[in-house]
């Protein structure tokens, strides 16, 4: 594991982070079950370092980032403005997937961040059975406490992604990769409630200052197209691209070059 610098968020929890490259800040903010050593943050921060200075950092209970509890969406969000402090305080901010709703409402309630993109951020709605939606956050928080973090993982995947039952079975025939995805399922909870119902929560981006890029693939299921286009029409202001031949598991070297089409006066403004 790469060695990792520390901020301390409000309540006092490490927070774990890497920077590389120069030039502006920009901080990513991962998804459900990523972090640094598992997702696609690496990745994307090498992609990007030519341009800017990237924050990639451990989602609190991940990594080696310390998890007080009792959860609260406030607290993450509180952990990625610790993070842009360690930044210089003035740095834009990339999430992916609930991780872009975490960034959506860190953006909603203030926190300084120069400019804001996001891609695919899943307000895709949620299931009903017999006419009642699903607690699928009753559902993952019984499975934790029960000690069955394969359960959750599988849950999560099959119930609330959508994937194909053989998922989860084929994930468990790879051990490495298993053990991560179990390492971390605790945090699937925290990533249903920043998602909040799975809603777009039009009044709260509605309140959105900064430039927003709002991004999804041309491959995207229907809901998540939808739920692209409904982010970008709450925000204020808001500039939408989709990306050709992308699905939600977006490829870096299709979407870095937009990141930087999107940030790069402020990037030429300051070499």
């Amino acid at each position: 594991m790469t060695a990792a610098q520390t901020v301390t968020s409000a309540d006092g929890t490490m927070i774990a982070y890497e920077k590389v490259g120069s030039g502006p800040a920009l901080v990513l903010v991962d998804g459900a079950l990523c972090y640094r050593e598992f997702g696609p943050a690496r990745s994307l921060a090498e992609s990007l370092k030519d341009q800017f200075t990237v924050y990639f950092y451990d989602r609190r209970g991940r990594g080696e980032s310390g998890d007080t509890l009792p959860y609260a969406v406030e607290r993450e969000i509180e952990d990625l403005a610790a993070v842009i402090t360690a930044a210089g305080g003035d740095a834009a901010v990339m999430g992916q997937s609930s991780g872009g709703g975490l960034a959506l409402e860190a953006a909603a309630s203030g926190v300084p961040i120069r400019k804001l993109a996001v891609y695919e951020a899943p307000y895709v709605g949620r299931a009903k059975a017999n006419g009642r939606k699903v607690d699928d956050l009753g559902t993952l928080r019984q499975r934790i406490a029960a000690g069955n973090r394969g359960g959750a993982v599988s849950y999560f995947m099959v119930r609330m992604v959508g994937a194909p039952a053989f998922v989860p079975i084929m994930m468990r025939l790879m051990p490495k990769v298993w053990k991560q995805l179990k390492s971390v399922a605790h945090t699937l909870p925290y990533d249903t409630a920043v998602m909040d119902g799975f809603d777009v929560p039009t009044e709260r981006l509605r309140t959105i200052s900064v430039p927003t890029l709002v991004m999804g693939g041309s491959k995207g299921k229907a809901n998540m197209q939808a739920a692209v286009q409904g982010v970008a029409d709450a925000v204020p202001g808001a500039q939408r691209r989709i990306l050709d031949g992308q699905t939600h598991q977006v490829s870096e070297k299709a979407l870095a070059p937009v990141l930087v089409e999107f940030l790069a006066a402020e990037a030429r403004n300051q070499r």
